[in-house]
């Protein structure tokens, strides 16, 4: 029974990190034509933009908070390997354990300053300190979402190393994981 709704949260936030993370990747194509416009417009037209870097600095933003969880759930976060290799599975496990924790307590930190963060740009009418002056608020609300989102796939990850560490099975199976190597068990 327990292992069951286990297995469903586990799988409940690797469904929703991967539409995320995958929905957020086509964020790309438009930060590319937004500079591509932008080069074109100042070198080609002689006419810059007041708007183009701004918006190339919050999409830029938007990918790489919104895919941090993404990249964790694909394990494609830096990883000390020359100890971590060397050390047994079980040991692996602890390292994992802890390192997500820890992260979780950093990522919630995160996110009580983003909400800090976004009650003050509401509060004040924060902008960006350019030409275009656009509101800041967005971002604060992205950030809240993209820790909350982070701290959700590392308690995932975490009760998939705890259960692998007791049982010596893996919770979820390999095919989940879009990499195309497999982390070593």
């Amino acid at each position: 029974m327990i292992e069951t709704v286990i297995r469903r949260y586990c799988l409940a936030i690797h469904a929703l990190v991967s539409f995320i993370g995958k929905s957020v990747s086509f964020l790309m194509p438009v930060l590319a034509f937004v500079v591509a416009f932008e080069v074109f417009s100042r070198y080609f037209l002689n006419k810059p933009t007041i708007w183009a870097y701004d918006l190339s600095l919050f999409l830029f933003g938007y990918i790489a908070a919104l895919g941090g969880a993404y990249a964790q759930q694909q394990r494609a976060h830096i990883n000390v390997d020359i100890l971590y290799n060397k050390v047994s599975p079980r040991v692996r496990n602890l390292f994992n354990m802890l390192s997500f924790t820890l992260a979780i307590f950093f990522v919630l930190i995160i996110f009580k300053m983003s909400i800090g963060k976004f009650e003050e740009a509401i509060e004040f009418n924060y902008r960006r300190q350019s030409e275009w002056a656009p509101q800041m608020h967005h971002y604060w609300v992205m950030m809240a979402v993209a820790s909350i989102l982070l701290a959700l796939q590392l308690s995932s990850d975490w009760i998939e190393e705890c259960y692998h560490l007791i049982t010596g099975k893996n919770l979820l199976p390999d095919s989940l994981r879009d990499t195309e190597e497999t982390p070593n068990d």
